[in-house]
């Protein structure tokens, strides 16, 4: 028999961020205020990209899928840290956390390859810039997106059906404001090595492998940044790069803080700090470093802003 057949846990109660009740309600209304700038910044981006013929190239485009990323991963988050901060149930089902598993995974390595796909365009961009449009063309565009999305959404149906194998049948109290692999692993009764090992590796192959791909790009985007004799090139260059690497350190230096560790106590508690940052405040901060380092979005919401006022 399957250790499926086993369990009896139905739900889980998430202990939250704090057991402090004093704390609850301005704790609310700060993480209400970051999901409401959150949805508007990503939903605004994603339709400022829509409406504006000037930001219909590849970078943007990929821009818009990120938005749309940062927008499912918070909104699979917050919602229920928000219900839990005013509910006296602080209940998931079964079915709800492995749901909340599997999204969270889904985006994280959908994201990575994103991130990846937006370096190897700037390297297209400013490394072959006399190819880049037929390189780079819409069929090119939509198959890099749509490869991430397939790499990362199956891949999580793998570790999520990993999570369901495992056997729950004591303490179902989850040390975390959401359902996350490690808090959980700690509550099986059955086996965990295999997931262990599994979420070690394919957190790993996934790090390693964008990562390489990101910096490779970057090392020959700084060598022909080195070899251009125009100043305004090279500002016009660093000042594309910017915002992406200014992304890809938030992403990167923070995942590696919440992931690669073992599931003991200490760091779960650790990583549950580290994971307000990651699940509420990237996403939120996201949208404001494109639109606040780059001058075509500046101007394209300038110029919505102004056609809106118009209109009235």
């Amino acid at each position: 028999m399957s250790s499926r057949n086993y369990t009896q846990v139905t739900e889980f109660i998430l202990l939250g961020l704090t057991s402090r009740p004093e704390l609850r309600t301005a704790f609310f209304a700060l993480f209400l205020m970051i999901y409401m700038i959150t949805v508007v910044g990503n939903v605004g981006m994603i339709v400022l990209i829509k409406i504006d013929s000037r930001l219909h190239t590849p970078i943007y485009f990929f821009l818009s899928s990120l938005s749309f990323l940062d927008l499912c991963f918070s909104t699979n988050v917050t919602p229920k840290m928000l219900e839990n901060f005013i509910s006296e149930k602080k209940t998931i089902s079964y079915a709800g956390c492995l749901v909340q598993c599997y999204i969270v995974i889904a985006v994280v390595l959908t994201e990575h390859c994103m991130l990846a796909v937006m370096a190897y365009d700037r390297y297209m961009a400013i490394c072959n810039p006399l190819l880049y449009s037929s390189k780079m063309s819409n069929a090119v565009c939509i198959r890099l997106v749509i490869i991430p999305y397939v790499y990362g959404f199956l891949l999580s149906v793998m570790e999520t059906l990993r999570t369901y194998n495992l056997s729950f049948c004591g303490d179902n109290e989850i040390n975390h404001f959401y359902c996350a692999d490690p808090p959980l692993i700690k509550l099986a009764c059955s086996d965990t090595y295999s997931k262990e090992l599994s979420m070690y590796i394919v957190a790993g192959y996934s790090n390693v492998q964008s990562l390489l791909i990101i910096l490779t790009s970057y090392m020959f985007i700084l060598v022909a940044i080195l070899r251009s004799h125009s100043a305004e090139g090279r500002r016009k260059a660093f000042s594309t790069c910017g915002s992406h690497l200014t992304v890809v350190t938030i992403f990167y230096s923070t995942l590696f803080c919440m992931h690669l560790r073992r599931p003991t106590e200490e760091s779960v508690e650790q990583g549950k700090m580290v994971a307000v940052f990651y699940t509420t405040v990237i996403p939120m901060l996201n949208p404001m470093i494109y639109g606040l380092r780059n001058k075509d979005v500046k101007e394209a919401l300038t110029k919505a802003i102004g056609r809106k006022v118009l209109t009235k």
